[in-house]
């Protein structure tokens, strides 16, 4: 397997690193409890700088007056970024070395916010949208590799762990604060990207300073490197029933990304940042802290109960909406957070698992490309047919198809089950 095709954004492919790390000629006195937290603080960092335009959607899109499927177009170039970047940075911090690539990518992550401060119009936000997934996806890239290089102790589960985590956690966080300083301060639209460039400073310094180098640079190859992507033969039902766990666990969550903000204020009759702030934080977040809670599941319990929480989730968030119940569409957004957490566990848990030791990064690279094209795809279709149809059947409808996912991500999971049992 080649290295550079394993530096991807789950924890658990992180791990699969570990003993990689070795051959490329890690440095044995660079481990620090210190620098690891600083990396995992930036992590969570970058992460939250991609949910931060979340809240503000709407009001962009009154003052600007353009369409839902505009809105969804330009919060899914966040994710085109991101794809870009996987196919044509893989490898890049083995071949350079991590610190170049953290500040690097972080100073590109801040000239993003540099464009939101100063949009003056549609296609401002899309090109800092793109630019921000492109920062983030080299990043996270880099950061995932050295987390586990870092860690004190050489704990590779624990590393794995948070860095599968502090991106759930980010999301939630940044769209929180985001909503809570756009509803409080003045200058909605930029105040909140200002102090995220502040941090952003604040962290490069400690990286600067504090992380040390990790690896021996193998330097060759050229910056960028087109990954492969490959699905052995031998997998493909086990790759394509993973697929439809992380199409379902991710459409959703880009559905409360991309169109929280118009549900709120549309359907919900409330107009207020903090509160589509919360909403992501009950959906992201507790998917965030469902992974941590759960940890010692295996993959297919997981599957099981994360397909029948985002079934669940789903019907109680559809109740909401005749209602006009916040604290109904609440407690959806928390049982699909649940679904959302287990769900994308187990799937990645079965490809990994599955992928032949020589073919797992090509595999593993084409996985995160079915995850980020289900963060985008989707809720860029649902804001194209919601001024036909409505944000209501709109909802409804992606609701069915994510319900859809979800039951044949089950019953796929029961029949697997089955079929090992029965070979035994």
């Amino acid at each position: 397997m080649k290295r550079e095709d394993s530096r991807l954004f789950d924890g658990v492919a992180v791990a699969e690193r570990s003993a990689a790390s070795q051959s490329l000629g890690e440095h044995p006195g660079a481990r620090s409890a210190f620098a690891f937290w600083v990396v995992a603080a930036a992590m969570a960092f970058a992460l939250a700088a991609s949910a931060v335009p979340s809240p503000l959607y709407v009001d962009y899109q009154a003052q600007w007056q353009f369409s839902a499927a505009t809105l969804t177009s330009i919060y899914a170039a966040y994710a085109g970024g991101v794809v870009v970047a996987l196919l044509l940075s893989g490898g890049l911090s083995d071949r350079i070395g991590r610190r170049p690539v953290l500040l690097g990518s972080v100073a590109v992550l801040i000239a993003s916010l540099v464009l939101f401060v100063f949009a003056s119009g549609v296609a401002w936000l899309y090109v800092a949208r793109g630019v921000q997934g492109l920062a983030t996806g080299v990043f996270t890239g880099a950061a995932g590799a050295a987390l586990t290089e870092l860690h004190p102790r050489s704990d590779h589960r624990f590393a794995a762990m948070v860095n599968s985590t502090s991106g759930a956690l980010g999301i939630a966080v940044g769209a929180v604060a985001a909503g809570a300083i756009a509803e409080f301060v003045v200058f909605p639209l930029r105040t909140p990207y200002v102090l995220l460039a502040i941090v952003a400073l604040v962290l490069v310094t400690a990286i600067a300073l504090r992380v040390p180098e990790t690896v021996e640079r193998t330097g060759g190859g050229g910056v960028l490197r087109l990954q492969r992507l490959k699905i052995p033969r031998e997998i493909r039902g086990q790759f394509a029933l993973a697929s439809l766990g992380a199409f379902a666990a991710w459409a959703v969550a880009g559905l409360y990304l991309g169109l929280g903000g118009s549900i709120a204020k549309e359907l919900l009759q409330v107009n207020n940042h903090l509160v589509v702030g919360l909403v992501i934080l009950s959906m992201q977040g507790v998917g965030g802290v469902a992974q941590v809670v759960f940890t010692r599941i295996s993959n297919v319990a997981a599957s099981l109960a994360g397909s029948a929480a985002l079934i669940a989730g789903m019907l109680i968030a559809a109740m909401a909406l005749p209602l006009s119940s916040p604290v109904v569409f609440f407690a959806g957004a928390i049982v699909t957070g649940i679904g959302f957490g287990l769900t994308f566990m187990g799937a990645t848990r079965r490809v990994v698992q599955a992928a032949p030791t020589h073919a797992r990064g090509e595999t593993l690279a084409a996985y995160f490309v079915v995850a980020y094209v289900a963060i985008s795809a989707p809720v860029v279709a649902a804001g194209f047919v919601s001024a036909p149809l409505g944000l209501a059947t709109t909802f409804y409808l992606f609701a069915v198809t994510i319900a859809l996912a979800a039951v044949s991500t089950l019953v796929g999971t029961v029949l697997g089950r089955r079929a090992d049992r029965t070979s035994r």
